[in-house]
C-alpha cells in the first residue's frame, strides 16, 4: 500500500466519524424537541380534562334572584313578632 492510499483511508475514516457525530446530535436534538413537544401536549390536555372534570366558579358572583322574589338559597325567612 502506499502512503496516498494509507492517508485517503485515514482521511475517509475521520471523515465519517466526524459525520455519525454531526448526525447523531441532530438526532437527539429532534428526540428531544419531540420529547418536549408531547410533555407539552400532556400538560395542555390534562388541564383542559381537569378543567372540565371540576369547573372553577368565580367566590364573588352575585346572587340570583327567583322571579317569585325568595332567594336561591331554597328557604326564605320570615320574622314573627
Amino acid at each position: 500500500m502506499t502512503d496516498d492510499t494509507k492517508e485517503r483511508k485515514w482521511a475517509d475514516a475521520q471523515f465519517k466519524k466526524a459525520e455519525r457525530v454531526t448526525e447523531g446530535a441532530q438526532a437527539m436534538s429532534e428526540y428531544n424537541a419531540e420529547r418536549d413537544a408531547e410533555r407539552a401536549k400532556t400538560v395542555r390536555l390534562r388541564e383542559l380534562r381537569l378543567a372540565k372534570e371540576h369547573p372553577i366558579r368565580p367566590l364573588n358572583r352575585p346572587h340570583r334572584r327567583r322571579s317569585d322574589g325568595a332567594q336561591a338559597g331554597g328557604l326564605s325567612v320570615v320574622m314573627l313578632s
